[in-house]
């Protein structure tokens, strides 16, 4: 994991490349991200109507080699309900690198876990200070969400945010992308997720594991919520199963690696 935590620090340098395109010319089009799952563990097919690669944004690990089968675990925190320590603890297990998108409310609320987090190897990455719907959001603001995010963050644990991002509720126009591309963040949606969040109604462990068994995928980028009791109770196992299928997990700094 110590290998994980230095290429994790490397990717919080800032980009210093200033793009030439003035992100409020762009399109302002409010998306939300969605995937159309595929089963016997192909990879699922996502919307068409923007190219990510203009954009360093992602959902899945592309140019796989051979046989490999690569997974980037990545969890969206919220807030704290009493499952993250142990999300940790098997993370800790299975030598998993995860990377954990938080708001300011979180690190606030929970300094010690965020310590952990990077103590422990992970990427922590950004997800605006306030949850706020980024194509509704004025450029400057914008980009004051994301930057006084990971000054608090700094701040309030002494290290720093890595420059991931993954906007909140999946919600992203042209002009968003690229504004997180020209502050030096890589945007990173998913090609897995299930209704894990509502903590009234949840799915249960055992179908955490079976969604997991039916979609996953090599190069895949699950979306699992940190406040879920059935995320917490199924990991484990989730974790074991993929092993046993060959799978590989990896840190988010790995992602555009050929």
């Amino acid at each position: 994991m110590e290998s994980v935590q230095k290429e994790a620090a490397a990717s919080t340098q800032p980009n210093k490349s200033v793009s030439s395109i003035n992100p409020d010319t762009l399109p302002n089009k409010k998306m939300a991200w969605w995937i159309k799952r595929e089963e016997n563990h192909m990879t699922p097919s996502a919307q068409e109507e923007v190219d990510l690669s203009h954009y360093d944004a992602w959902y899945i690990k592309t140019n796989l080699k051979g046989d490999e089968k690569p997974v980037f675990l990545t969890f969206d925190c919220g807030y704290e309900n009493g499952y993250t320590a142990s999300i940790l603890d098997v993370l800790k297990k299975h030598k998993a690198p995860g990377a954990f998108f938080l708001c300011r409310h979180y690190i606030e609320d929970q300094p010690e876990l965020v310590k952990r987090m990077k103590k422990e190897g992970h990427i922590v990455g950004n997800h605006t200070s306030h949850h706020v719907c980024m194509p509704e959001t004025d450029s400057r603001k914008v980009r004051e969400e994301i930057t006084d995010n990971a000054n608090y963050m700094k701040e309030a644990t002494g290290y720093e945010m890595d420059r991931f991002f993954r906007p909140p509720k999946g919600e992203y126009s042209e002009r968003t992308l690229q504004i997180t591309k020209d502050i030096g963040y890589t945007t990173v949606f998913w090609s897995m997720a299930y209704l894990d969040y509502d903590v009234d109604n949840q799915p249960g462990s055992d179908y955490v594991i079976n969604h997991f068994e039916k979609y996953i995928h090599p190069g895949a980028i699950p979306l699992i919520h940190n406040i879920s009791k059935s995320n917490a109770e199924a990991l484990d196992t989730v974790l074991t199963n993929l092993e046993k299928e060959g799978y590989t997990f990896h840190s988010l700094s790995d992602l555009k690696k050929g």
